[in-house]
């Protein structure tokens, strides 16, 4: 399915959901909503992008899915709360709720999950606080927070400096990428082993720039991480702690030019979290594997989502 030529999102429609006071938009094609038998896979975006990156690799998964495809809270077109005190509005137990209600108001009872990014982060925890709603669970390029920030060091920090700029309290760091929110943008887009932005589809681009550009979004992204580097650890270290594991077989993916390649053992490190078996491969790409390997991805995900590895 390499080379396809269609137009944006063919045979998709997008919708927005009300979850508990939310608003949140998605994308939803594939199989028909009448093929009861089809698995349904929600794919969940990372920062600083939107619903928009899975484009080309949702286009290769549709013949074989249901896909829901929503943007979290905080990016796209899905609301962008102001952050609370403790962050806990942005937290990934509270990102996670969102979708577990958006796929019920669609029907959906149990369902496979993919995250790239932030949105990877989401899913473990969907995985879980939801283990009976989680039938497959795939993350890329990310290993288990707690997992990154108790092992932080000097060229992690350098390399994933926004993490700890993003955290500074309000409004410093919103003020600072203000400043220029379309170079920076460009910047994060066009790094961690990315090489530059020609791998980002020109609507993609624009997407982002809509979402991302503009105080509200600046400062949603900051609460994301934010929460990450607070309450998220919280909640992580009660999980360890209660010997809480992810139930559902994992697939992880990662850029072999990526930092995660770098400085983690993704396989070892997800393995450390999980009850269940861990697989995986690294892939010839940076952090945007889903964008700069899309036929790769799909292929790699519709193996291990239709139980072929």
């Amino acid at each position: 399915m390499s080379g396809l030529h269609t137009a944006w999102f063919e045979g998709f429609h997008s919708q927005q959901f009300e979850v508990d006071g939310q608003r949140l938009f998605a994308r939803l094609g594939g199989r028909p909503a009448d093929d009861t038998g089809a698995p349904v896979l929600l794919l969940l975006h990372g920062f600083p992008q939107t619903h928009a990156m899975w484009h080309r690799v949702a286009l290769r998964l549709a013949p074989h899915f249901r896909l829901v495809i929503p943007d979290l809270r905080g990016y796209g077109d899905s609301d962008k709360p102001p952050g609370l005190p403790d962050h806990a509005n942005y937290s990934k137990r509270v990102m996670a709720a969102d979708l577990v209600g958006l796929m019920a108001a669609l029907g959906h009872r149990r369902y496979n999950v993919c995250g790239h990014d932030r949105g990877a982060r989401v899913a473990h925890r969907m995985a879980l606080d939801h283990p009976e709603r989680v039938d497959r669970l795939c993350v890329i390029d990310v290993v288990p927070t707690l997992t990154m920030y108790e092992r932080t060091d000097m060229a992690f920090a350098s390399a994933y400096y926004h993490w700890f700029h993003l955290i500074q309290s309000a409004p410093l760091p919103e003020r600072m990428i203000g400043g220029n929110a379309t170079y920076y943008l460009h910047a994060k887009l066009g790094g961690w082993g990315a090489d530059g932005l020609d791998h980002v589809e020109p609507p993609a681009l624009l997407d982002y720039e809509r979402c991302f550009c503009n105080a509200a979004g600046i400062h949603a992204a900051c609460e994301d991480y934010r929460a990450a580097a607070s309450i998220d650890l919280v909640h992580d270290r009660m999980s360890r702690s209660a010997g809480q594991k992810v139930q559902a077989p994992l697939q992880v993916l990662w850029g072999e030019r990526g930092v995660v390649h770098r400085l983690f053992d993704p396989i070892a490190d997800w393995q450390a979290v999980c009850e269940g078996p861990v697989t995986g491969l690294a892939m010839p790409a940076g952090h945007f594997i889903p964008e700069e390997q899309p036929e790769a991805c799909a292929l790699a995900l519709s193996r291990f989502f239709l139980g072929e590895c």
